[in-house]
């Protein structure tokens, strides 16, 4: 069930869609990781190129994204965020999807992501045939003093 969810991919960065950018990742990124980008972080990442963002949107109200950089033949997932209270509802699930399709369409034909071991979201990205390839253990200091391993997956997103 898509729940009214639309989805639109952008290349630059605008005041308003940073703003909602951040609302989501405020409520998404639990502060005690420190895994939040800042908006200035977030909007000069668009600058680069090869660079998109996938916003997902219930009526006016964002409530996922998606930030990737697709270049010389390979992707990388920055950012996948969805706000708590829309979760379970599979807009992770397309979000992530439009991400793969756009890296697709830029010529790229294996996606890259890393994230924090423990993070919720690693089901979602198993769940979409991203295998773990890579550990980093010790790699993120959470603002709780507790190191975590960086765990680093991929996928062939071409047949």
């Amino acid at each position: 069930m898509t729940g009214g969810l639309v989805i639109t991919v952008h290349q630059v960065s605008a005041p308003a869609l940073m703003a909602d950018c951040m609302g989501v990742m405020t409520a998404a990124f639990d502060p005690v990781y420190g895994e939040a980008w800042t908006i200035d972080q977030t909007a000069s990442m668009l600058d680069l190129p090869g660079a998109f963002l996938v916003a997902g949107r219930v009526g006016d109200a964002m409530v996922g994204f998606g930030l990737v950089r697709s270049i010389a033949g390979e992707s990388e997932l920055l950012l996948l965020g969805v706000d708590p209270a829309a979760r379970r509802r599979g807009f992770g699930q397309m979000i992530l999807q439009r991400c793969i399709a756009v890296s697709v369409d830029t010529g790229a034909d294996t996606m890259f992501l890393e994230v924090r071991e423990g993070n919720e979201a690693i089901g979602l990205y198993r769940a979409a045939h991203f295998e773990q390839y890579n550990s980093r253990p010790d790699y993120y200091l959470g603002r709780d003093g507790q190191r975590r391993a960086a765990l680093s997956f991929k996928r062939r997103i071409t047949s």
